[in-house]
């Protein structure tokens, strides 16, 4: 029959074995959690990157052809209101030369020929300000719209490129401890840190006190002697 000693020795370290074995894979599901919340984390972060990159070079290129139609346009409306222009001057020199003809054939010189010059001379002018006119205000209004696309353009940028969050490394380290203690207290719960046939709470200091229960068991069967050195006498 085994003593008490020994089986409680061996039953501790059972028990010291089992839990071991339970703060190992306490320690390793903490571990991988926290490392699968990283790298999770880091993907997310890549993956957003790449989304805004391609969303920025998408939105550029929307910007620069809005911007690229407008300067069309405007280049347009120059070259049309240059025509306007030339147009005029051209129907304002034809005018005054037929003027002067039907003058001439009329025998009308003088004032009366100088009055009309300058009559034609005037309603060219009056056309070509009104032409310019025209002009200046439809630049205001293109420069109106190229402030709104800058606007427009960078008020999206500032959208798609929020911030991207960093890995959260503290983070992920403490919910890993919290889940390898959760992982710990649910082993130890269902008594996988308790070898069979122990009960609970089995510790080195019980251990002590079954080794002076036995060793005052094996002095009961000893004689008592008042000296070492007069035992036989």
């Amino acid at each position: 029959m085994c003593p008490p000693v020994f089986a409680a020795i061996g039953t501790a370290a059972g028990a010291s074995a089992a839990s071991a074995a339970a703060v190992g894979a306490s320690i390793s599901l903490g571990v991988a959690s926290a490392g699968l919340q990283i790298r999770g984390q880091q993907i997310q972060a890549k993956t957003q990157a790449k989304v805004q990159a391609n969303a920025s070079d998408v939105e550029r290129q929307r910007y620069l052809n809005e911007v690229s139609s407008l300067r069309t346009q405007q280049g347009q409306e120059q070259v049309a209101m240059a025509q306007k222009l030339q147009a005029n001057k051209t129907k304002a020199r034809e005018a005054r030369a037929t003027a002067r003809v039907s003058a001439g054939e009329a025998g009308v010189a003088g004032l009366s020929v100088n009055a009309l010059m300058n009559d034609l001379t005037r309603k060219e002018a009056m056309y070509n300000n009104s032409v310019n006119t025209q002009a200046q205000m439809l630049d205001v209004r293109r420069d109106l719209a190229l402030r709104d696309a800058g606007l427009g353009f960078t008020n999206n940028m500032l959208r798609i490129n929020r911030p991207i969050e960093e890995v959260n490394y503290a983070g992920a380290l403490v919910s890993g401890a919290q889940a390898g203690l959760s992982t710990y207290g649910a082993l130890q719960g269902s008594g996988f840190g308790q070898p069979s046939g122990s009960t609970s709470g089995t510790s080195m200091k019980s251990v002590a006190k079954l080794s002076q229960k036995s060793s005052n068991m094996g002095m009961l069967d000893l004689p008592k002697y008042k000296s070492a050195f007069n035992s036989y006498t």
